[in-house]
């Protein structure tokens, strides 16, 4: 008789790399079922029966009862097993065995799975393309392709994102045309990384243009690397070098210039150039070494979806790990489903999917947001149980808490001695000054938080800048520009923390203070409403006065105002007189007209939005 032996978390399995137990954890056999030993390791995460553990290592349970009776216990084949009886069953029949920690799987976006090295297989790299309007995103596709995509869109523009696979050489390549770099940052807003490389179009007539830079930034905000495609070669006013410099100003330094950045130019329109650029990107996806594990359920993220009228809620998945096979039951956002049918670009109907292919399928409960995860599950209950689960947390995290950084939970972090990065966007009135805020906020790193400015530029903020913010939990600081009252609301939904300044020093010592940890009661904006300007009229002996409409809040005679215009704020001063009808009023409401001046000041324009506001003690 052998030796009892006990149980060890540690001695059971030490050598091996330790995953997470869960649904995902068993590969799958050819039954679509879960290996329940993987290479006599026997994996557990909670007291099993006799029953089941007889079930799970193939052993008749009347040979465990018979051989734990000699061990001196005496069990039935529906008692519970402790995890030292388990260890001594498995050891008595030849198998290895490990306890690992269950894991909810209703937040299987959280789980980490360290796959076994030898169930890696090499998987196509997700390209995406990036770029300016009209700069050629889609007619590159069609090139690489040898399709006419762009025919079939309305005006040549994008509508929708779509997901290709071509093979190059015998590679595989995804690629995923989006309509902007807006639809990327909504789904990394999301929490999905969808892509493994970036190629941003840049039209070589027309060089570097306002969205080309906020692609950059979304995908340096990505970790993606960047792989540049200079187009429209085949043009009279094509000027590559142009573009290399420009790009070179905001950090995107060709390998010529002794950078790392590959750059190829190309004329999606006449072919040339194209071989290059697919070159480039395999030498690039040969870097990455990508890799993923085929021989598990399906997990990933949603491209696109829409309601058919004829076959019901439709989606574009990505699969990035494990295999999706038709009737599997899957779960996508807070939505369940069984796929019905799946197919791939090309209408063909598919019976599996690996990793890094785009499909569409149809099957599902309703349906899903872009961005939105998805993952298979074995049964159509489990599926439905989480999806339920995954609903009501939804609903609760909506009326409570913010995921985005604030001032405030960065005083806190510092209080309570944690390190962390901070992540900034700069909107300011100027160029000049954006970059002078740029380079202050940077040299207020130290050892306990590190600030990183995603982007500096000029203008109103938009939504593009909360998009940004969403997905890279930044703090949105404003120059003399002011967010309009749509944006101002999208960025509360978004829980994303716009802090609006007028004096340079005021806002970097607000934000040093807050990296001591030092904050305590601060002077802050309060806003009271807006009236947008209708009419003009000129009056002696009083100047302007503006005729204009009250769109939100209330404005107040002899209080603080600005101008703002275009998004970017023109004045800052005094509201003069108001006046409702004949009448001299102190307050006027939202709803109403009146007649305004602004004390010292005359150069209003149509269109102007008078905002005012008062300063509020605030600990």
């Amino acid at each position: 008789m052998k030796k009892k032996q006990t149980y060890s978390k540690k001695d059971a399995g030490s050598k091996r790399p330790q995953r997470v137990s869960n649904f995902q954890d068993r590969p799958r056999n050819g039954k679509g079922d879960f290996a329940k030993v993987n290479g006599g390791v026997f994996v557990y995460s909670k007291p099993l029966t006799v029953a089941e553990l007889s079930k799970a290592i193939n052993v008749p349970a009347p040979k465990i009862i018979t051989f734990l009776f000699l061990q001196g216990s005496s069990v039935t084949i529906n008692q519970l097993l402790d995890d030292e009886a388990i260890g001594t069953i498995c050891l008595e029949f030849g198998y290895d065995f490990r306890k690992e920690e269950a894991v909810d799987a209703t937040h299987f976006e959280d789980i980490k799975i360290e796959d076994d090295p030898k169930d890696l297989e090499p998987r196509p790299c997700v390209v995406t393309i990036m770029g300016h309007v009209d700069h050629g995103k889609t007619t590159l596709i069609d090139a690489i392709r040898s399709s006419h995509i762009v025919d079939t869109e309305a005006g040549g523009i994008s509508q929708e994102i779509g997901a290709y696979q071509k093979e190059i050489h015998g590679q595989k390549i995804t690629f995923i045309d989006t309509p902007g770099h807006a639809a990327f940052t909504a789904m990394r807003a999301r929490g999905a990384s969808v892509t493994d490389l970036v190629v941003l179009v840049v039209a070589a007539d027309d060089g570097v243009m306002p969205q080309t830079l906020e692609a950059i930034d979304h995908a340096k905000a990505a970790g993606c690397p960047i792989i540049v495609a200079i187009n429209k070669m085949d043009m009279p006013g094509a000027n590559p070098s142009r573009v290399k410099e420009q790009l070179m100003a905001h950090d995107v330094i060709a390998e010529e210039y002794g950078g790392d950045v590959m750059m190829a130019e190309i004329s999606a329109k006449t072919g040339k150039g194209i071989d290059d650029l697919l070159d480039m990107i395999l030498l690039k996806a040969e870097m990455l070494e990508l890799k993923a594990n085929p021989k598990r359920y399906a997990s990933g993220t949603v491209l696109e979806a829409s309601l058919d009228k004829g076959e019901g809620p439709k989606a574009t998945l990505l699969v990035q790990n494990g295999t999706l096979s038709n009737s599997d039951y899957v779960v996508v956002g807070e939505i369940y489903g069984k796929v019905r049918r799946m197919t791939n670009e090309y209408k063909k109907v598919l019976k599996s999917a690996g990793p890094s292919t785009p499909v569409s399928v149809i099957g599902l409960s309703g349906v899903p947001g872009a961005g939105d995860r998805f993952m298979a599950f074995p049964t159509e209950k489990e599926a439905k149980d989480i999806a339920t689960k995954r609903a009501l947390e939804k609903q609760q995290s909506a009326r409570s808490g913010s995921a985005a950084m604030s001032l405030e939970d960065l005083n806190n972090l510092v209080n309570a001695g944690k390190v962390k990065d901070l992540n900034v966007i700069v909107k300011a009135d100027t160029d000049g000054t954006a970059e002078a805020l740029k380079a202050n906020l940077e040299k207020l790193s130290n050892d306990q938080i590190k600030v990183h400015v995603l982007s500096a530029y000029s203008g109103a903020i938009s939504d593009s800048d909360v998009l940004l913010a969403q997905a890279s939990n930044a703090i949105i600081f404003g120059f003399n520009v002011r967010p309009d009252a749509r944006v101002k609301q999208k960025a509360e939904e978004a829980h994303v923390e716009i802090r609006l300044h007028k004096i340079i020093y005021e806002l970097l010592e607000e934000m040093e203070a807050a990296m001591k940890g030092m904050i305590s009661v601060e002077k802050v904006e309060s806003v009271t409403g807006q009236a947008e300007i209708r009419h003009l009229f000129k009056i002696t002996h009083v100047g302007t006065v503006a005729g204009s409409y009250v769109t939100s809040g209330f404005l107040k005679a002899k209080t603080k105002c600005r101008l703002i215009r275009d998004g970017v704020v023109i004045y800052d001063g005094e509201l003069g007189s108001l006046q409702h009808g004949k009448d001299a009023v102190k307050e006027i409401k939202q709803g109403y007209e009146c007649g305004l001046t602004i004390s010292g000041y005359n150069d209003l324009k149509l269109g102007d939005i008078v905002e005012g506001y008062e300063m509020v003690e605030k600990e």
